[in-house]
């Protein structure tokens, strides 16, 4: 054995494979591990706890099992570590500070669900079919026949409806050969496959409405589509983060906080719990689960904790769920991996990070999606990654091979967060392949006037307001606004923290007309008081529920105060 940080190399005299579990024996503690590379008769190993203490010639005992987790009914308002262990029940064993070698089963071993049949004895039936179900918080959680099963099989028996644990079997289902299989509420499968017993990939199209203005109206994201969200440290990625996970129309949030500081992840867990879901009115954490994985845990349990949590949605797609998962962040996840790829000695590439850097963010990505099932409905997994670049400086190799692969950049501005202007995503640089609820027209006119703000704005610093023409200057003065009572939503304010699409087709095509409008003024104090005085009246109206009285009365004032100003007595 020989032992190097979290990598150990022991040596092997029976068959073993490539990511197989194996457990250190260390007294009375088994530490698990698992195999990243075979040289000979020599295994390389990445182990998932601390190392503190191992010597040479201790005992290794191979499972001849890929590293995996249990999925079924229990998983809903659970904290897991990357390796799917309960965190609350290990802090019961352990107190505050977490043993090594401690693994707890991820689902209610014990705890009986209420089982309900689907399907009669005889039906034919495939990996990923719905055979009955039970009740889990809000959602109906399918029993699936086994993803590891292939080809067509005979359901040879089912029970009746009653309560079962999940090591009950609750159905036979026969193959070709006559071999008869179990089927149970939970099942086993390797994290670093994709679960693929669906009928038809398709292209994500369809967009996701998170109801943050910004990103739906300008950079949209789409059901099954891929997003991060790269900037500097304090620029507000997790708030950002909280926020969508609260509000986007999906049915369960998954978020995985892999190797992110204890203080921000001890905030979500504190948050979740008390947050009331605006869809269902109950605690979020009914529809949620979080994995977490804190910049103090062992490093090598970054990359577990990435591959557990997309394992988890992937698994809810299956029963027709459409799933958001958020990893935050991506960064550590990557310098778990150059750390480890130090270890073993590889040619490095850019920045000392491995040379199959873009590949593996790829993999991660491309396990998003939507699909069609066996029965004809549809499942979406949606991942949104955040990035930690060190300075903010986007060109640096995880940002970089993260763009190659993501269909929409929302990139937060250190400027814009010092300016207090939140979301901090910059408009100029953000970007997105996927297509809006807003007309193409109105969104391509909305970024054309901040660009030309932008410009105005850099001139300015150079020749002085008063080197600037009226035009310009109202220009700027629009650019300006659009920002403010668009762009800028108030986390705080429980009206303007989420804008639903019919409200955002509406305003975008309000402040669409104001900037196409044409005002006069006498010179740039007149129209600065007057852009000041409208943006007030805006902010007012984002605080308004939507289509109420006061919602009616405000517009009406709005379009009265428009009309003093606006050329020939335009209507807006």
């Amino acid at each position: 054995m020989k032992i190097n940080g979290n990598m150990v190399t022991v040596s092997f005299d029976t068959p073993v494979m490539q990511n197989e579990v194996a457990y250190i024996r260390h007294g009375d503690e088994r530490l698990k591990s698992e195999i990243i590379r075979v040289r000979g008769n020599l295994a390389e190993m990445q182990v998932y706890e601390a190392t503190t203490g191992l010597k040479i010639g201790e005992d290794v005992e191979f499972t001849g099992e890929l590293l995996s987790i249990e999925l079924g009914p229990g998983m809903l308002g659970q904290i897991y570590d990357g390796l799917q262990n309960p965190l609350p029940e290990i802090a019961e064993q352990c107190g505050f500070f977490l043993q090594r070698g401690v693994y707890v089963t991820g689902l209610p071993e014990s705890k009986t669900w209420e089982f309900t049949p689907l399907k009669k004895p005889g039906e034919r039936v495939k990996a990923g079919d719905k055979i009955g179900f039970v009740e889990e918080k809000i959602f109906r959680h399918y029993c699936l026949v086994p993803f590891t099963l292939t080809g067509n099989y005979n359901l040879v028996s089912i029970e009746n409806a009653g309560r079962f644990t999940i090591r009950q079997p609750v159905a036979q289902v026969k193959d070709q050969d006559g071999k008869i299989h179990p089927v149970f509420l939970s099942q086993t499968w390797p994290v670093k496959i994709p679960i693929q017993a669906y009928a038809e990939r398709l292209k994500p199209g369809e967009p996701l409405v998170t109801k943050m203005r910004l990103i739906d109206s300008l950079f949209p994201v789409a059901l099954g589509g891929t997003y991060c969200i790269p900037g500097p440290f304090g620029a507000g990625k997790t708030v950002l983060q909280q926020l969508i996970s609260r509000h986007a129309d999906v049915d369960i949030v998954i978020i995985a906080a892999c190797g992110e500081r204890a203080g921000e992840i001890v905030e979500t867990l504190r948050t979740f719990p008390a947050i009331t879901d605006p869809r269902t009115n109950r605690p979020l954490s009914d529809r949620t689960v979080i994995i977490c994985n804190t910049s103090s845990m062992p490093v090598a349990a970054r990359e577990s904790s990435v591959y557990t949590a997309v394992t988890i949605a992937e698994y809810y797609r299956q029963m027709g769920l459409n799933v958001l998962l958020l990893a935050d962040s991506t960064s550590r996840w990557a310098q778990a991996m150059r750390e480890m790829s130090g270890r073993l000695e590889e040619i490095p590439g850019e920045e000392a990070f491995p040379a199959y850097l873009e590949s593996r963010i790829a993999s991660f990505y491309e396990r998003a999606g939507m699909v069609r099932l066996h029965d004809g409905s549809t499942g979406s997994v949606t991942i949104g990654g955040a990035v930690s670049p060190a300075g903010g400086n986007f060109e640096e190799p995880v940002t970089q091979a993260t763009l190659k692969v993501v269909g929409a950049f929302h990139g937060l501005s250190r400027s814009r967060s010092d300016a207090r202007r939140y979301p901090a995503i910059d408009p100029l640089i953000s970007w997105s392949k996927y297509r809006s609820f807003i007309d193409e027209e109105q969104k391509e006119r909305g970024q054309g006037i901040l660009r030309k703000g932008n410009d105005i704005a850099q001139m300015m610093k150079v020749v002085g307001e008063e080197g600037t023409s009226l035009h310009d200057y109202v220009n700027f003065l629009k650019a300006e606004f659009f920002d403010f009572v668009y762009l800028q939503q108030n986390a705080f304010d429980p009206v303007d923290e989420a804008t639903s699409r019919e409200r955002q087709i509406y305003i975008f095509d309000f402040i669409h007309r104001i900037i196409e409008t044409e005002f006069v003024f006498g010179n740039k104090d007149e129209a600065l008081r007057f852009f000041q005085q409208l943006r007030q009246l805006f902010r007012g109206w984002n605080s308004t529920p939507w289509q109420s009285d006061e919602f009616t009365k405000t517009e009406r004032e709005i379009r009265a105060f428009l009309l003093v100003r606006s050329k020939d007595g335009g209507h807006v």
